[in-house]
């Protein structure tokens, strides 16, 4: 691969960079201080819309979908350094429509759903109107693996009726949320436990469904919001089936492949954001009769941090060319391998940083603190690290397996 951007990456790079420069860095803080001024901590932040306007007229909006038909049309690897850049303010992704959940809720919509299904739901995610939450975890089983999942989905004439408990669905409180991708057993006897699987869409407003509470990470209680969603006796029409029954499990791999290189790149983001916060702070503040930026350690820290992030970065470029040239299944162990090192990267840029401002490093004065919380969760979030290290070992060790027979 060229390591290069091309002219069109390059194009691309410049609007997003001077976008975030413009609108959204001097914005940072008031979108939290609108949050905090409606006195509901997932309130909207009117700067959001006002800035989505903008995006919009620029044409920097639905980046992440290489389809034409519904996005930008631009490649993976066209799309992961302006990842990059949106990554380093925490809500800066939804401003570009870039968002997850909905990223990967569209992106399955537009591959798996029906022309019934896309007006309805796709529509309006793409034109940035309506939110949308994912419910794969459950709290009652292991769900890194997902076979585990026990909410059921009983067939009744033309409805499925459902019955289970989900946790960790983020977005769920948002106030335009308004549909979840559900996945549940419909055949939970079925000698494949590949194809017990299938997905549902789920109305929020729908009879049954409690949005129970929101879980909050670390003491911080998130304004994108992570659910507990109780379904009791759910009916929803089977013509809300995503693709066929039993293919769950499929979509769920389907969706989480490119997911995951999309929170690599924005963990990138961050981890500069927080390498080029800790350098301003070093280089402003004296101790011991000089600046802390001529301190060794600091310049170890500095040093260290560069090169991780610069590793994290090329190996999420080979990732993306991967998906681009050969298709997500022949990228599927430098997507694992991305997916463990680039959150393992930014907690530990996250933590020098921390480190190197203090006091001031641990409070929300500053956005370490907050960024170090969230960014925990990625070793967790669409597969543990010990998942994708296992399925990489196996892979590595299936070249050393002599045939059987």
């Amino acid at each position: 691969m060229d390591f290069a951007f091309s002219p069109e990456t390059a194009a691309w790079h410049t609007r997003v960079s001077d976008f975030m420069a413009q609108h959204i860095i001097p914005n940072e803080r008031l979108f939290f201080e609108q949050i905090a001024a409606s006195g509901n901590q997932f309130h909207h932040a009117e700067i959001l819309d006002e800035l989505k306007d903008l995006a919009r007229a620029e044409g920097l909006w639905n980046l992440f979908l290489p389809d034409p038909q519904f996005g930008a049309g631009i490649s993976t690897l066209t799309y992961a350094p302006l990842a990059e850049l949106m990554g380093r303010v925490v809500w800066a992704s939804e401003v570009f429509n870039c968002n997850a959940p909905d990223t990967g809720n569209m992106e399955i919509l537009a591959q798996f759903g029906t022309p019934e299904q896309q007006a309805r739901w796709l529509r309006p995610l793409l034109d940035g109107t309506m939110r949308s939450a994912f419910a794969m975890t459950e709290p009652e089983v292991a769900s890194s693996d997902a076979t585990n999942i026990r909410l059921t989905m009983r067939r009744e004439g033309d409805e499925y009726v459902l019955n289970g408990r989900k946790w960790w669905i983020t977005g769920a409180m948002r106030p335009r949320c308004e549909i979840f991708i559900v996945m549940g057993k419909t055949a939970p006897d079925s000698p494949d436990k590949h194809h017990q699987q299938s997905m549902l869409l789920v109305p929020r407003d729908t009879p049954g469904v409690t949005v129970v509470r929101n879980l909050s990470v670390f003491g911080y209680s998130e304004y994108e919001s992570h659910c507990e969603i109780l379904f009791e006796n759910v009916r929803v029409p089977a013509s809300h089936l995503l693709g066929g029954e039993g293919e769950g499990f499929a979509i769920a791999q389907a969706r989480l492949g490119p997911g995951r290189i999309h929170h690599c790149m924005r963990a990138i983001g961050m981890a500069q954001r927080a390498l080029d916060l800790m350098c301003q702070r070093v280089t402003q503040r004296v101790a011991f009769g000089r600046p802390l930026a001529e301190q060794g350690v600091i310049q170890e820290w500095i040093a260290e941090s560069t090169l991780e992030i610069e590793q994290a970065r090329l190996l999420t470029l080979k990732a993306a060319w991967l998906i681009d040239t050969q298709g997500k299944k022949a990228a599927q162990n430098e997507i694992a391998m991305i997916k463990v090192v680039a959150p393992r990267v930014m907690l530990k840029v996250i933590d020098r940083a921390i480190q190197a401002f203090g006091g001031a490093g641990v409070s929300d004065d500053f956005p370490l603190a907050a960024m170090y919380a969230g960014g925990r969760t990625l070793r967790l979030a669409d597969g543990p690290d010990e998942v994708h290290l296992r399925s990489l070992a196996r892979a590595v060790l299936r070249r050393f397996t002599p045939p059987r027979g």
